[in-house]
């Protein structure tokens, strides 16, 4: 039992560093894989607490390596803090999934790039009273701003979910030779 929760916490730390590293590289092409992350630990990972770490710590680290490698603001304020509860409630959506299979994967992940699409540009929109009216107009030409990063960011998050969903089946279907519930 203890070396099962040892291999665990080496996975989840690996998967942690390689999603915070690559949403740093991929950077400037907004193609993140931290929403298929939280997607991928609210319908697999058991442990609640370490499905809510698994994306929150890769968001967190990448947000250092971006302040302390001088790429981006790592830390820039409170629209920050709605993204971290945007993956969250993201974890706490996909705990909603009952049966992984392709098409809820797919489903899952599409409404989870349109729930952080809608989400963080409406925040921006609540919080950044200069640029944008604070009226319906104001709102509609806020979320018009983000549609150019919402076709990466719902390729990204298909490709990510794909990966880490598809990683898995494999894995459990023929290196560890269980049967897989589909």
């Amino acid at each position: 039992m203890q070396k099962q929760q040892t291999s665990s916490v080496l996975i989840a730390i690996l998967l942690i560093v390689t999603a915070a590293v690559s949403r740093v590289v991929l950077y400037p092409h907004n193609f993140s894989p931290v929403i298929g992350m939280a997607i991928f630990a609210g319908a697999v990972i058991k442990d609640k607490r370490l499905a809510f770490l698994l994306p929150i710590a890769a968001m967190f680290l990448s947000d250092v390596m971006f302040e302390v490698f001088n790429i981006a603001p790592g830390f820039w304020g409170w629209g920050q803090l709605i993204g971290y509860g945007i993956l969250a409630l993201i974890t706490v959506l996909a705990f909603t999934m009952k049966k992984i299979n392709v098409l809820n994967v797919l489903g899952y992940s599409v409404a989870s790039s349109l729930i952080f699409f809608l989400l963080s540009n409406g925040s921006v929109w609540m919080l950044d009273k200069t640029t944008y009216a604070q009226n319906f107009s104001g709102l509609m030409d806020c979320l018009a701003a983000g549609i150019p990063f919402l076709k990466n960011g719902v390729i990204a998050d298909l490709v990510f979910s794909a990966v880490l969903f598809g990683a898995y089946y494999l894995t459990q279907r023929s290196a560890l030779g269980q049967k897989v519930k589909a």
